[in-house]
């Protein structure tokens, strides 16, 4: 069994329980909860242009999109935690930490989901 595609998702939004018990600043979950998704939007049409692209036989445009996308998808983070942390240094704080947990847990669930997967052309016995 795999982990849930979207635990990030989940992970997102059991973060805002621990925002609104807690009293941290709520500038700093909108701000982390608003580029995690869009981030998360841009990784899923890369990954579409990828498999468009893998399909048809040309890996070097597919590994392009997937390093700039993954770059641009970082650089996009950070300058939002910057904003936010110069606007109200506490709320770019929480946004940083917020951020730097979900990037944590999509990153090891990807990385647990990879290890899962079975090879193509096998299936279970």
């Amino acid at each position: 069994m795999s982990p849930p595609k979207y635990v990030d998702l989940i992970a997102l939004a059991a973060a805002l329980a621990i925002f609104l018990l807690g009293g941290f600043p709520l500038l700093g979950y909108a701000a982390a909860a608003a580029v995690w998704l869009a981030q998360r939007g841009l990784q899923m049409l890369a990954n579409r242009r990828m498999r468009e692209h893998l399909a048809a036989g040309n890996r070097q445009k597919a590994m392009g999109i997937v390093a700039g996308t993954t770059l641009g998808r970082v650089w996009l983070m950070a300058t939002v935690v910057l904003l936010v942390g110069l606007a109200e240094r506490e709320s770019g704080l929480a946004a940083a930490v917020l951020l730097a947990a979900l990037f944590t847990i999509s990153f090891a669930a990807q990385g647990i989901s990879h290890l899962l997967e079975q090879p193509e052309g096998q299936g279970a016995a």
